[in-house]
């Protein structure tokens, strides 16, 4: 296939991975908390009620696309130990392993716990699907091996639950894969991505959301202060699609982490590393992918009651997230996207929970939200005609007199 034709199809993949962001059916919201947590996600006509980071994420490898769970289920995986003499015990996954004497050669985890690949064979045949997997990790430790290990592994993190806890208390991985997003920094200023580069490192990014999607790495994820290592890539202004590629799956590993609802942790360390001004940015110039997936994570910081007093706290910041917002509403009247205007609607609706931020928007709520400009476009959305209604009630002077 040529490099266009896997462009394309890279392209098509997103608009369907994407395609199900948007809100269910509920009854009508008292508050833009109780709001986007009734419909935070589901299909483009408000048909469904899917959280979006429940659905296969988005990642890119070598000419496909594919996605990440980011509901993968809880597991445990002991520290292996380092091995001693033959026949001492060893562990892994929580289990006694078997007698390390009858093998020599490489450490890998295995279901009964840490077992021994032979030297003598370059590329033995893996006896279950689980050893083949502990291969893949053992290639990401070479530059040579690396760059398949990572397609097969993305491609396989579907299928194995215990994937994020193996590759974090994994020896080395998690270094090769900073190595593997640190090496692509000179080629973004001046641009000089290749769709390559872009695919390679983009799969190193489908298995840290991986590991920021696991219940149990998350918190060691964040004090590892990972996420800060994607913020060069949101940083980008480039609208070539590798480009645009890496800010999607950046964003889309962020995502994975706000995705849960008691998420404090995580909110006061997006907050205190600035991740919403590098949102803003992409809510006004990304494609429309990336704009979803960015105002998404606004949407959950606002949720937060910290992040709601966060933005609400100084005039600078409630302008800034206000005007992007106004932005977006206008070339919503010429685009019709009604996934962002779903999530729009219920960032406003979520600021006037703010006795600060009701007042201002009184005064600046865009008038085509006011009026029927987009009735046709909601026409088959009831919640968000629903949350609509709700916001425009709470900015009403009938309601501030009650």
């Amino acid at each position: 296939m040529s490099g266009g034709a896997n462009s394309l199809t890279n392209l098509n993949s997103f608009k369907a991975s994407a395609a199900s962001l948007g809100f269910g059916s509920g009854s009508i919201p008292q508050s833009g908390r109780e709001a986007a947590q009734q419909g935070q996600a589901g299909d483009p006509n408000g048909q469904g009620n899917s959280d979006p980071w429940s659905t296969p994420a988005i990642a890119v490898s070598a000419g496909q696309t594919g996605g990440i769970r980011a509901n993968l289920p809880a597991g445990l995986l002991q520290a292996a130990p380092t091995p001693g003499p033959a026949g001492s015990p060893a562990y892994g996954l929580g289990q006694q392993s078997a007698d390390l004497s009858q093998t020599g050669g490489k450490l890998l985890l295995s279901n009964g716990g840490i077992t021994q690949l032979p030297t003598n064979a370059s590329s033995p045949a893996p006896r279950t699907e689980n050893e083949a997997v502990y291969y893949l990790i053992v290639d990401l430790m070479a530059r040579d091996t690396r760059e398949l290990a990572l397609l097969e592994l993305s491609k396989k993190r579907e299928q194995w639950d215990d994937l994020a806890l193996v590759l974090w208390h994994s020896f080395g991985v998690m270094s090769s894969l900073l190595q593997e997003i640190v090496s692509v920094y000179p080629l973004l200023s001046p641009p000089s991505l290749t769709a390559h580069a872009s695919n390679r490192v983009c799969n190193a990014l489908a298995l840290l959301q991986c590991v920021a999607s696991h219940n149990d790495t998350r918190s060691v994820f964040l004090q590892a202060h990972i996420p800060l290592f994607l913020y060069p890539f949101l940083n980008t202004t480039s609208k070539t699609r590798p480009f645009e590629y890496l800010r999607l799956t950046s964003l889309g590993v962020i995502g994975a982490l706000v995705k849960q609802n008691d998420n404090s942790d995580v909110i006061n360390f997006l907050l205190s590393t600035e991740i919403i001004p590098l949102c803003l940015r992409i809510m006004e110039t990304g494609s429309e992918l990336s704009k979803t997936v960015a105002i998404f994570i606004v949407q959950k910081i606002l949720l937060d009651e910290t992040g709601l007093d966060y933005i609400c706290q100084t005039y600078e910041r409630f302008y800034a997230v206000g005007t992007v917002l106004s932005n977006m509403v206008n070339q919503l009247v010429e685009t019709q996207a009604v996934r962002l205007l779903k999530h729009v609607v219920r960032c406003y609706l979520r600021l006037s929970d703010s006795p600060r931020a009701r007042e201002a928007l009184r005064a600046c709520l865009p008038e085509p939200l006011r009026d029927a400009t987009f009735s046709q476009l909601l026409k088959g959305d009831l919640v968000t005609k629903r949350c609509l209604a709700s916001l425009l009630l709470n900015l009403s002077d009938e309601c501030s007199i009650r």
